[in-house]
């Protein structure tokens, strides 16, 4: 009998040596590679421990099977499930076509208040990439789950519902930008401040664990002031908490302590000039405030010792449309990126075109203050290859390398990683990888179904 995963009330994860984990093995193409992954990961905790340690697989339903049981699209039982065992991991599902059910993926998420999606992005040698230096793509993503768009807060055009709002924003807020009322669906777009700082302390949280160099907020704050803007200046004020304070930089507070070092003697004013090129346009009020930052950043050096701000984590903001133009030019300057719910999808996918595509790329959705967390493949259910025994199961075995770190096991998630990048190397492929490698010249390239892969993996152990 398998026990449960705990949370302490300080927030430290309890993971006995054979822990229940439920598991969705997904639509479509969800069963072949699960039967693949599910076999990586015993072998891999089997040879990295010795049979002390031993995952209690405990299957979960929801979407295309789980309604063909009829269980529904998504049951209670697998919520209760995920909420009593804490973590989880789950194939690719089936969002239901018709009117009235949302994505089942969106559904766990703002069930469980999964609210931080974490999408590492990494090359591994030998895998195709339409990119010259796919190597310099290192990346992990922090996208809030929870709010933004996302959150489906919307009325279709036409309805009584939509109506109320258009009348209510017309008549009652004087809003005068809704260029063809009369045919418009309506959506909200919250973003708050806990929503905004929690996300961005687990972003904190990561790259101090790891030693990450960056943090960069991704947002369209120019445009969308109040939210996006909003998210943006929450997200700044975590550094200034004591927690963070004595690890964090914010990047205009290096710029300014590196005027410094060049030149001890600089002024305020000189300093206000390199740092924002309109201060002598600026509002007496703004140059002021911009002179106080200056003054109190200086004092960051008896806090960090001379040389000392150069050791810590840079934290930065970029706008969204700029920042998915130099993940592609300038991939070394982005490190943990955080940023909300749309931002997010549209930059993790970007991101694993880089590497390998969709097929790559590990998920996770996590909660790190109760400690719940489901780990998924990323891409879609490809139905037309459902039971070929076809598909590249590499997602949803780095999302389990991801489960497997977040227990602790670490032993075993880098045996899985080393086996991959091994097996890779080796031009062991399923037929995607193949195809793209046999386009590119290679050649002794040995396509393996996907359980052969999962085989050449185990082998590589």
């Amino acid at each position: 009998m398998g026990e449960r995963v705990k949370i302490d009330l300080n927030g430290k994860l309890y993971v006995p040596n054979n822990p229940v984990i439920p598991f969705i093995e997904g639509d479509g193409t969800g069963p072949d590679i699960w039967r693949a992954a599910v076999r990586v990961f015993d072998a891999a905790v089997e040879k990295s421990y010795n049979g002390v340690k031993k995952i209690e697989w405990l299957e979960v339903f929801a979407g295309e099977k789980s309604f063909n049981l009829g269980l529904g699209w998504l049951p209670n039982e697998t919520i209760t499930a995920f909420n009593e065992y804490l973590i989880g991991i789950k194939g690719p599902l089936t969002t239901p076509i018709g009117g009235g059910i949302r994505s089942l993926n969106v559904a766990l998420r703002q069930t469980l208040d999964l609210y931080a999606c974490l999408r590492p992005v990494q090359y591994f040698k030998g895998v195709p990439s339409p990119v010259k230096k796919p190597q310099d793509v290192n990346m992990v993503i922090f996208r809030e789950n929870t709010e933004d768009i996302y959150a489906g807060i919307e009325w279709m055009s036409g309805t009584e519902e939509v109506e109320k709002v258009k009348n209510f924003l017309i008549n009652e807020m004087g809003v005068k930008k809704i260029r063809f009322p009369e045919s418009s669906s309506i959506g909200i777009k919250p973003i708050s401040k806990e929503g905004t700082e929690r996300l961005i302390r687990a972003a904190f949280d990561y790259a101090l664990q790891y030693n990450r160099k960056s943090v960069t907020i991704v947002h369209k704050g120019n445009i969308m002031k109040f939210t996006e803007g909003g998210f943006k200046d929450w997200a700044y004020s975590v550094v200034f908490e004591d927690t963070y304070r004595k690890h964090f930089i914010t990047q205009k507070e290096a710029w300014i302590l590196e005027n410094f070092e060049v030149n001890q003697n600089i002024t305020l004013e000189e300093q206000a000039k390199k740092i924002e090129p309109w201060f002598d346009q600026l509002e007496k009020s703004k140059q002021n405030n911009i002179l106080k930052e200056i003054k109190n950043t200086e004092k960051l050096i008896e806090l960090f010792g001379k040389n000392g701000w150069r050791e810590k984590i840079i934290v930065k903001d970029s706008i969204a449309d700029i920042t998915l133009q130099q993940v592609l030019t300038r991939p070394k300057d982005f490190d943990v990126i955080a940023t909300m719910n749309l931002n997010g999808d549209y930059l993790s996918d970007a991101l694993a075109a880089q590497v390998g595509g969709i097929g790559i790329a590990p998920g996770a959705n996590i909660n790190y203050l109760t400690g719940h967390a489901i780990f998924e493949a990323t891409h879609g259910t490809a139905p037309k290859y459902a039971g070929l025994d076809k598909v590249n199961p590499s997602s949803v075995i780095l999302s389990g390398v991801m489960m497997l770190q977040y227990m602790g096991w670490i032993e075993a998630a880098e045996s899985i990683l080393n086996s991959l990048e091994k097996t890779i190397g080796e031009k062991k492929v399923t037929y995607d990888f193949a195809r793209l490698m046999r386009e590119e010249g290679e050649v002794n390239v040995s396509e393996l179904k996907c359980s052969q892969f999962a085989d050449a993996l185990i082998s590589n152990l």
